[in-house]
Protein backbone atom coordinates (compact mmCIF):
# COMPACT_ATOMS: atom_id res chain seq x y z
CA UNK A 1 0.00 0.00 0.00
CA UNK A 2 1.44 3.27 -0.67
CA UNK A 3 0.66 5.31 2.26
CA UNK A 4 -0.25 8.92 1.58
CA UNK A 5 0.73 9.57 5.60
CA UNK A 6 2.70 13.03 6.36
CA UNK A 7 4.25 13.73 9.28
CA UNK A 8 3.50 17.24 10.11
CA UNK A 9 0.38 19.19 8.47
CA UNK A 10 3.35 21.75 7.01
CA UNK A 11 4.80 18.45 5.25
CA UNK A 12 1.41 17.29 3.72
CA UNK A 13 1.26 21.18 2.20
CA UNK A 14 5.06 21.61 1.05
CA UNK A 15 5.25 22.50 -2.53
CA UNK A 16 1.45 23.23 -2.73
CA UNK A 17 0.70 26.89 -1.19
CA UNK A 18 0.85 29.91 -3.79
CA UNK A 19 0.04 33.05 -4.31
CA UNK A 20 -3.18 33.47 -5.61
CA UNK A 21 -4.15 30.09 -5.89
CA UNK A 22 -8.28 28.90 -5.02
CA UNK A 23 -8.64 26.71 -1.97
CA UNK A 24 -11.64 25.06 -1.11
CA UNK A 25 -11.90 24.31 2.59
CA UNK A 26 -14.22 21.81 4.62
CA UNK A 27 -16.91 22.85 7.89
CA UNK A 28 -19.72 24.50 8.77
CA UNK A 29 -19.19 27.01 11.48
CA UNK A 30 -16.51 25.56 13.49
CA UNK A 31 -17.45 22.08 13.05
CA UNK A 32 -15.29 19.64 10.96
CA UNK A 33 -12.73 22.33 10.16
CA UNK A 34 -9.39 21.59 9.02
CA UNK A 35 -7.20 23.83 11.63
CA UNK A 36 -4.17 22.54 11.37
CA UNK A 37 -3.81 22.81 7.94
CA UNK A 38 -5.25 26.46 7.74
CA UNK A 39 -2.44 27.26 10.83
CA UNK A 40 0.23 26.34 8.06
CA UNK A 41 -1.55 28.40 4.99
CA UNK A 42 -1.32 31.35 7.56
CA UNK A 43 1.81 30.58 8.85
CA UNK A 44 3.24 30.02 5.04
CA UNK A 45 2.66 33.84 3.82
CA UNK A 46 0.74 33.78 1.06
CA UNK A 47 -1.67 36.10 -0.34
CA UNK A 48 -4.10 36.74 -2.95
CA UNK A 49 -5.58 33.74 -1.93
CA UNK A 50 -9.87 32.83 -3.35
CA UNK A 51 -11.33 30.44 -0.43
CA UNK A 52 -14.58 28.53 -1.46
CA UNK A 53 -15.95 27.78 2.08
CA UNK A 54 -19.69 27.53 3.44
CA UNK A 55 -18.55 30.25 5.88
CA UNK A 56 -15.64 32.13 7.29
CA UNK A 57 -15.14 31.21 10.57
CA UNK A 58 -15.29 33.10 13.49
CA UNK A 59 -13.28 35.84 14.24
CA UNK A 60 -10.26 34.63 15.09
CA UNK A 61 -10.85 31.15 14.57
CA UNK A 62 -10.91 28.71 11.33
CA UNK A 63 -10.89 30.95 7.92
CA UNK A 64 -10.70 33.93 10.06
CA UNK A 65 -7.32 33.44 10.90
CA UNK A 66 -6.39 34.22 6.79
CA UNK A 67 -8.98 37.28 6.94
CA UNK A 68 -7.05 38.70 9.77
CA UNK A 69 -3.56 38.20 8.03
CA UNK A 70 -4.97 39.78 5.12
CA UNK A 71 -4.57 36.47 2.62
CA UNK A 72 -7.71 36.55 1.57
CA UNK A 73 -9.00 38.58 -1.65
CA UNK A 74 -12.30 37.26 -2.78
CA UNK A 75 -14.66 34.44 -0.67
CA UNK A 76 -17.34 32.13 -2.55
CA UNK A 77 -19.72 31.01 0.58
CA UNK A 78 -23.37 31.27 1.44
CA UNK A 79 -23.28 32.33 4.89
CA UNK A 80 -20.98 35.12 6.30
CA UNK A 81 -22.70 35.98 9.34
CA UNK A 82 -20.98 35.25 12.47
CA UNK A 83 -17.53 36.95 11.68
CA UNK A 84 -17.52 40.59 11.91
CA UNK A 85 -13.79 41.13 10.33
CA UNK A 86 -15.55 39.49 7.31
CA UNK A 87 -18.36 42.01 7.08
CA UNK A 88 -15.80 44.99 7.55
CA UNK A 89 -13.04 43.75 4.81
CA UNK A 90 -16.65 43.37 3.01
CA UNK A 91 -18.05 46.56 3.05
CA UNK A 92 -14.38 48.23 3.14
CA UNK A 93 -14.13 46.86 -0.35
CA UNK A 94 -10.71 44.91 0.91
CA UNK A 95 -12.66 41.58 0.10
CA UNK A 96 -14.78 40.57 -3.01
CA UNK A 97 -17.36 38.19 -1.81
CA UNK A 98 -19.64 35.78 -4.11
CA UNK A 99 -22.82 34.68 -2.50
CA UNK A 100 -24.13 31.26 -3.11
CA UNK A 101 -27.12 29.75 -2.36
CA UNK A 102 -25.81 27.04 0.25
CA UNK A 103 -27.26 24.27 -1.67
CA UNK A 104 -25.74 25.18 -4.97
CA UNK A 105 -22.65 25.92 -3.08
CA UNK A 106 -22.41 21.95 -2.12
CA UNK A 107 -23.68 21.02 -5.87
CA UNK A 108 -21.01 23.37 -7.56
CA UNK A 109 -18.59 21.63 -5.57
CA UNK A 110 -19.64 17.79 -6.10
CA UNK A 111 -20.54 18.84 -9.79
CA UNK A 112 -16.27 19.60 -10.15
CA UNK A 113 -15.29 16.66 -8.52
CA UNK A 114 -17.70 14.68 -10.91
CA UNK A 115 -16.33 16.47 -14.21
CA UNK A 116 -19.43 18.25 -14.73
CA UNK A 117 -18.74 22.21 -16.17
CA UNK A 118 -22.36 23.54 -15.24
CA UNK A 119 -25.46 22.76 -14.50
CA UNK A 120 -29.52 24.74 -13.90
CA UNK A 121 -31.18 25.82 -10.68
CA UNK A 122 -34.10 27.00 -9.72
CA UNK A 123 -32.71 28.47 -6.84
CA UNK A 124 -32.14 31.84 -7.25
CA UNK A 125 -34.04 32.85 -10.15
CA UNK A 126 -35.19 36.47 -9.82
CA UNK A 127 -32.49 37.46 -7.43
CA UNK A 128 -29.03 39.22 -7.62
CA UNK A 129 -27.71 35.59 -7.07
CA UNK A 130 -28.61 35.12 -10.95
CA UNK A 131 -27.78 38.17 -12.43
CA UNK A 132 -25.83 38.05 -15.77
CA UNK A 133 -25.73 34.22 -15.59
CA UNK A 134 -27.14 31.97 -18.43
CA UNK A 135 -30.95 31.53 -18.07
CA UNK A 136 -33.35 28.52 -19.52
CA UNK A 137 -36.89 27.31 -19.47
CA UNK A 138 -37.13 23.64 -18.16
CA UNK A 139 -40.65 22.23 -17.75
CA UNK A 140 -42.10 25.77 -17.98
CA UNK A 141 -39.88 26.90 -14.95
CA UNK A 142 -37.29 29.58 -15.24
CA UNK A 143 -33.47 28.05 -14.33
CA UNK A 144 -30.60 29.72 -14.15
CA UNK A 145 -26.88 28.26 -15.06
CA UNK A 146 -24.10 27.52 -12.38
CA UNK A 147 -20.58 26.89 -13.31
CA UNK A 148 -18.87 23.91 -10.57
CA UNK A 149 -15.94 24.78 -8.83
CA UNK A 150 -12.72 23.27 -9.31
CA UNK A 151 -10.28 24.75 -6.54
CA UNK A 152 -6.33 24.50 -6.56
CA UNK A 153 -6.27 22.98 -3.47
CA UNK A 154 -8.98 21.24 -1.24
CA UNK A 155 -8.61 20.89 2.92
CA UNK A 156 -10.90 18.72 4.67
CA UNK A 157 -11.37 17.36 8.38
CA UNK A 158 -12.24 13.69 9.12
CA UNK A 159 -12.68 11.80 11.81
CA UNK A 160 -10.90 8.91 10.64
CA UNK A 161 -8.33 7.77 7.96
CA UNK A 162 -6.70 5.07 6.68
CA UNK A 163 -2.77 5.08 4.84
CA UNK A 164 -4.54 5.08 1.98
CA UNK A 165 -6.78 8.48 2.54
CA UNK A 166 -9.87 6.78 2.48
CA UNK A 167 -11.75 9.16 5.20
CA UNK A 168 -14.40 8.75 7.45
CA UNK A 169 -16.15 11.40 9.23
CA UNK A 170 -18.56 11.94 12.48
CA UNK A 171 -22.07 13.25 12.97
CA UNK A 172 -22.27 16.76 12.07
CA UNK A 173 -18.69 17.12 11.25
CA UNK A 174 -19.28 15.65 7.91
CA UNK A 175 -21.16 18.70 6.40
CA UNK A 176 -18.82 19.77 3.63
CA UNK A 177 -16.10 17.75 3.90
CA UNK A 178 -16.61 14.78 1.17
CA UNK A 179 -17.60 17.79 -1.18
CA UNK A 180 -14.90 19.49 -0.68
CA UNK A 181 -12.69 16.12 -1.05
CA UNK A 182 -13.62 15.69 -4.36
CA UNK A 183 -13.49 19.06 -6.09
CA UNK A 184 -9.82 19.86 -5.21
CA UNK A 185 -6.56 19.02 -7.76
CA UNK A 186 -4.98 18.16 -4.55
CA UNK A 187 -6.58 17.22 -1.34
CA UNK A 188 -5.09 17.64 1.40
CA UNK A 189 -6.84 15.74 4.84
CA UNK A 190 -5.96 15.64 8.49
CA UNK A 191 -7.85 13.06 10.61
CA UNK A 192 -8.32 12.20 14.23
CA UNK A 193 -7.88 9.07 14.01
CA UNK A 194 -5.75 6.79 12.02
CA UNK A 195 -6.46 3.22 11.14
CA UNK A 196 -3.09 1.15 10.72
CA UNK A 197 -5.35 -1.36 8.51
CA UNK A 198 -7.45 -0.51 5.58
CA UNK A 199 -11.08 0.74 6.17
CA UNK A 200 -14.13 -1.35 6.00
CA UNK A 201 -14.78 -0.08 2.30
CA UNK A 202 -18.38 -0.05 3.05
CA UNK A 203 -17.56 2.39 6.48
CA UNK A 204 -15.78 4.97 3.42
CA UNK A 205 -17.31 8.18 2.86
CA UNK A 206 -14.55 9.74 0.82
CA UNK A 207 -12.63 7.25 -1.53
CA UNK A 208 -8.59 7.64 -1.07
CA UNK A 209 -8.32 8.10 -5.14
CA UNK A 210 -9.78 11.46 -3.94
CA UNK A 211 -7.17 12.34 -1.33
CA UNK A 212 -3.34 13.17 -2.59
CA UNK A 213 -1.89 13.60 1.13
CA UNK A 214 -3.23 12.90 4.61
CA UNK A 215 -2.02 14.39 8.47
CA UNK A 216 -3.19 13.05 11.71
CA UNK A 217 -4.29 16.11 13.08
CA UNK A 218 -3.61 17.80 17.03
CA UNK A 219 -5.84 17.07 19.65
CA UNK A 220 -7.55 20.20 20.37
CA UNK A 221 -10.89 21.39 22.32
CA UNK A 222 -13.89 21.48 19.79
CA UNK A 223 -14.48 24.64 19.65
CA UNK A 224 -18.28 25.80 19.80
CA UNK A 225 -20.16 28.40 17.77
CA UNK A 226 -22.73 29.47 20.29
CA UNK A 227 -23.61 27.93 23.33
CA UNK A 228 -26.79 28.37 24.60
CA UNK A 229 -27.70 26.42 28.00
CA UNK A 230 -30.86 27.16 30.39
CA UNK A 231 -30.68 26.28 34.03
CA UNK A 232 -31.08 22.69 35.10
CA UNK A 233 -34.55 21.67 36.43
CA UNK A 234 -34.36 19.23 39.44
CA UNK A 235 -37.28 17.03 39.67
CA UNK A 236 -38.10 15.37 42.76
CA UNK A 237 -39.28 12.22 43.26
Amino acid sequence: MLSKLRTTAEEALAGVLTDGMTIAVGGFGLCGVPYDLIEVVRDSGVTGLTVVSNNMGVDGKGLGLLLENRQVTKVIASYVGENKLFAQQYLDKVLDVEFSPQGTLAERMRAGGAGIAAFYTRTGVGTPVAEGKPHAEFDGHAHVQERAIVADLALVHAHTADQAGNLTYRAAARNFNPLVATCGRVTVAEAEQLFEEFIDPGSVTTPGIYVSRLVVAHKRVKEIEQRTVRPRVTVEA
